[in-house]
């Protein structure tokens, strides 16, 4: 099983969560961050970090975002790792 970075996220970023991350599994797209399914350990510590509840476990991701699920796996590989805290996007 593993986290998923679902809608509330895009637009945004904030990176609070990859600051608390043990594994270094999130990576960073031009609109909002991924977690890569095979390096997540579920050790949860991002779920509280997240300012906008965008991070969920795949069994407990709502219904209406079930496709960032797909979208994680797909994007994350693409995407450079993010370790360190930076500004989130303009507006968020």
């Amino acid at each position: 099983m593993t986290h998923v970075v679902a809608e509330p996220c895009f637009g945004c970023k904030y990176t609070d969560c990859v600051v608390v991350c043990p594994v270094e599994c999130f990576y960073e797209g031009e609109k909002m961050l991924y977690i890569h399914p095979d390096e997540c350990i579920d050790c949860e510590a991002c779920v509280p970090e997240c300012p906008v509840e965008a991070i969920f476990h795949e069994d407990n991701l709502p219904e209406e975002w079930t496709e960032f699920t797909a979208l994680n796996a797909e994007m994350s590989p693409q995407c450079p790792v993010i370790t360190e805290k930076k500004e989130p996007l303009a507006g968020a």
